[in-house]
């Protein structure tokens, strides 16, 4: 798990340059020290435990209470410069006790969100290797789970293949820079780990072998052209529109596991006709394409947060295709 990551990382000989982190927490005693006031700890330290918490909020309150804290000690996913810096200015005796340190907490739900946010703040310094950080990132992340591993490799196919319609527009970890970036490598997963996980979808990722990599590969590649060819201008790096933002593809993969629920037995047996089915099927997409104006799109899909908004937008792609605002079920049963 995280704890795991953690410690592969720090055992690894060379994975961190140990004189720049000294330097480093030196500077930031010496800022502690020779303020005259400094009542907050700058920016907020990112904490992990895997253990689940137990939030009790006051009465007459949602978001203000008492976090349960962990029997074990916090990993530290960012900040750990800060934290000794403090540390080391505590122990003299003239030190300023009064010093606030906000943190955020990530616990055992978010296991895997926080794997990610320690790759990609790692990643931007030069203290660990990026190679590095790939290896033991999906190592760790997929460990010997089949279906995250063959997830997994459907991502990294969407990234990498030519004629995938995501082709080098996904934020992964040691992929291109410079280019338009439209969802998260961690985004995209968990919406294709949703689709591999349902149990009425498992004959479009698997062959006479078992699950295959080209079957499931060919169905999201075909999806997302049918998709692609219905919004028209609207996809791509058209910054008027917002059908290639992540909160949008990961409807549209949501939809992508509904409609083949709903049309699969329609679906033709040579493969190779699966590309002008999905375009036909999914034409009357084009009639959305000014929904996703970025104008007022919040307000047009409004939700109370990005998770309920993938949903909102989920339900208004399956209006539009027939395929009713229920749906199937994400697990198929």
């Amino acid at each position: 798990g995280v704890e795991e990551f953690f410690a592969q990382i720090e055992r690894t000989s060379g994975a961190f340059q140990r004189e720049l982190n000294r330097r480093k927490v030196r500077k930031i005693r010496e800022f502690y020290r020779n303020e005259y006031e400094q009542p907050v700890i700058p920016g907020a330290v990112l904490l992990y435990t895997s253990e689940e918490l137990e939030f009790r909020p006051l009465t007459g309150y949602e978001r203000t209470g008492d976090l349960e804290e962990p029997r074990e000690k916090f990993l530290v996913i960012d900040g750990q410069h800060r934290l000794a810096g403090l540390h080391f200015y505590l122990r003299e005796k003239d030190a300023d006790r009064r010093i606030e340190v906000p943190c955020v907490i990530f616990d055992g739900k978010a296991a895997e969100f926080a794997t990610e946010m320690f790759v990609i703040i790692n990643s931007t310094h030069t203290k660990i290797n990026k190679s590095h950080l790939v290896d033991l990132y999906e190592k760790i992340s997929w460990g010997t789970d089949a279906d995250k591993k063959y997830a997994a490799s459907l991502v990294r196919m969407l990234y990498t293949e030519i004629d995938s319609p995501l082709r080098y527009h996904i934020n992964m970890l040691g992929g291109r820079s410079g280019q338009e970036m439209w969802i998260n490598q961690a985004q995209i997963f968990g919406e294709v780990y949703r689709l591999v996980q349902r149990k009425n979808l498992e004959d479009l990722f698997r062959d006479g072998r078992g699950q295959s990599r080209e079957a499931g590969y060919g169905f999201l590649r075909d999806f997302l052209r049918g998709a692609r060819a219905a919004f028209g201008e609207a996809w791509g790096d058209n910054r008027r529109y917002m059908v290639t933002r992540d909160v949008s593809l990961k409807a549209l993969l949501r939809t992508a596991g509904d409609a083949a629920a709903c049309w699969g037995r329609d679906l033709p047996e040579d493969r190779k006709q699966w590309p002008g089915f999905w375009e036909e099927r999914l034409a009357g997409l084009a009639e959305l394409a000014r929904d996703f104006r970025r104008e007022d799109f919040y307000e047009r899909f409004a939700a109370k947060s990005q998770v309920e908004r993938v949903e909102v937008i989920r339900k208004r792609l399956n209006r539009q295709l027939g395929l009713g605002v229920g749906a199937k079920s994400d697990s198929g049963k």
